[in-house]
Formats: C-alpha cells, structure tokens, sequence
C-alpha cells in the first residue's frame, strides 16, 4: 500500500519511525528552516512533475547560512533525495514535500553557535488546498515581523507562529485567513501566503523590502503575468485602504497554489467574485505546476514511478 516516506539521518523510512528527542534545541527554540514542494501528478502521463525543486533547495540554503546550520548537503544531493522519496512513497496523487534543516543537538540555551545540525525530508499526500470559490479575508491585528526581528527572506521556523496567530485568530472571528500589515502600515503577506492585487488595472504586490517571504510561487506567477499576458507586476507598498480600493486580490502559495480573495473587511473586492485575471493566472500556474508549458522546461523535474 502507497504510504508517507522521510528520510531522515541517512536513512528512508515511514515517518512515524522518525524520531527526534524532546531536548532537541530546534524543538524548543524554532531554530530550523522548512520548505515544501510539490510533486504534482499527471493523471494523462502518469507522472510527478517536482515543480521547481533546486530553487526551493537554493531558498533553504540561504535560510541555512542566516541560522548557521551548516549541512553536508547540496542542491543536487537534496533534490535527488527527494524524487527517491517521492518515488518511494508508492502514491499515485498529489505529493508534498517538506524538507527541514534544523539544528540537531540535544541542548537547551538560546543560541545558534556551537550546536550540530541536520537535515530531513518527508513526502506525504494533504488535502487539497479548497478556497471555496475565493477567500474571505480581514485585516490581522497582528502585525507581520519584520526582517530585523526574525529573518523573512527564509522560512525560518520559529517565525512562523506570527502566521500562526493571525491564521488563528481571523478563522475564529468568521474570516478564511488574515492579511497581515508591517509595523509601518503597509501590507505584507496572508499567514502563509504571498500577496496580490489589480489596482488601476496594474498588477501590483508588496515588495521585498515589506517583510515578505520570497516566494516561489510568487515569482513563478508574476513570470507568467509577464511572458504568457505581457503584463508586469509594480512592486511597490501597498496601504490599508488600497486593500479596498482593489479589484481584484489574490493569495500565491505552493501549497495553495493562486487562490482568489473576494473579500476584505466585509467589503467586496470588486464586484466579490473570481476577477478574470486571478482566473487567467489560476489556469495558467496549474498547467505550469503540472509541467505542461515547455517555455519552462528548466523548472521540472519530471518522475515516472516503475
């Protein structure tokens, strides 16, 4: 039976015989660095399409040099430790990958020198990502960190439970996600995700400078809007009222891939339906994902299980 694989200290095996101790410094500190990728299925060709995978590798690297985890891996080691583990997994459907470097010794002391690290990777199948026809989204009070605060030009663990409280926060107060703003006004980025608006009839997202993550996802489509509509996207900052303003929204994610907000505060966005150009990008990144445009053939890794 198809079935969750880890690799982990050198070794494949189920997840759940994947262990680590409860004094393990990244367990207590968040000092570790994740990632996900997609391995996406083609029913047709019966095959995995690794979307993108040594630039999810490079990314976790460069999050590995800020927190001084040093590992006896590279981007081609990586990545081919996970198409094997994807393989091995037996699945025939949608896998996501989640690698994580963390540090690894069993040490209590907040610091990042001076402690080993390790490296490990799962492939395992999650729910598709539903946005129900599109989100609706509130304005988080809790205030996105910035990158002087906890890096975010990588996934660092520990700074993902500012995500955490708005995700959490907006979910019981009714909405589908927050929209997180910097400590100076501007917008950021959802809990998890990457943001988007068509504002004046230009496609614009917050900038790096805003305390957003770099996302894959989020470069990968605004190449789309340029190559496949000849549309650029203006990077620039974006304030609260903006978010009103918009005619269209929309979140980017690997997980979620491009996922329409039709609402913000309990005001529509638009006319509070799907906008054609979220539609457009929507279908567009699920035939890039899939590895169906051969206009980035240098972004697939292509597996066909035995």
């Amino acid at each position: 039976m198809p079935e969750p694989c880890a690799y982990f200290r050198g070794e494949y095996m189920n997840p759940k015989d994947a262990k680590i101790g409860i004094m393990t410094h990244a367990f207590h500190y968040g000092t570790a660095s994740f990632g996900g990728i997609n391995a996406t299925w083609d029913e047709n060709l019966e095959q995995f399409c690794l979307f993108r995978l040594k630039d999810h590798y490079r990314r976790q690297l460069t999050a590995c040099k800020m927190l001084h985890i040093r590992l006896p891996y590279n981007e081609d080691a990586m990545s081919a430790i996970t198409v094997e583990a994807v393989r091995r997994t037996g699945f025939r459907q949608n896998v996501y990958c989640r690698p994580v470097a963390y540090k690894s010794s069993e040490s209590l002391g907040v610091r990042l020198h001076d402690l080993d690290a390790d490296w490990l990777m799962i492939a395992t199948v999650l729910p598709p990502f539903s946005s129900k026809g599109g989100l609706r989204c509130c304005t988080s009070s809790w205030v996105r960190t910035s990158d002087n605060q906890i890096l975010t030009h990588g996934k660092i663990c520990g700074g993902y439970a500012n995500g955490a409280l708005a995700k959490t926060d907006a979910q019981m107060s009714g909405f589908d996600d927050g929209i997180m703003l910097t400590p100076e006004g501007h917008v950021s980025e959802g809990a998890v995700t990457n943001t988007f608006f068509v504002l004046k009839g230009r496609l614009v997202t917050p900038p790096p400078s805003d305390g957003i993550l770099l996302g894959i996802t989020r470069d990968s489509v605004m190449q789309l809007a340029r190559n496949e509509l000849g549309m650029e996207t203006v990077e620039r900052s974006v304030v609260r009222s903006e978010l009103y303003e918009a005619d269209e929204a929309f979140f980017t994610g690997t997980y979620a891939g491009v996922v329409p907000i039709v609402e913000i505060d309990h005001r529509p966005v638009g006319a509070g339906t799907v906008g054609a150009l979220t539609a457009r990008l929507q279908e567009l990144y699920r035939e890039l994902a899939v590895g169906r445009n051969p206009r980035y053939s240098d972004w697939y890794t292509f597996l066909r299980p035995e």
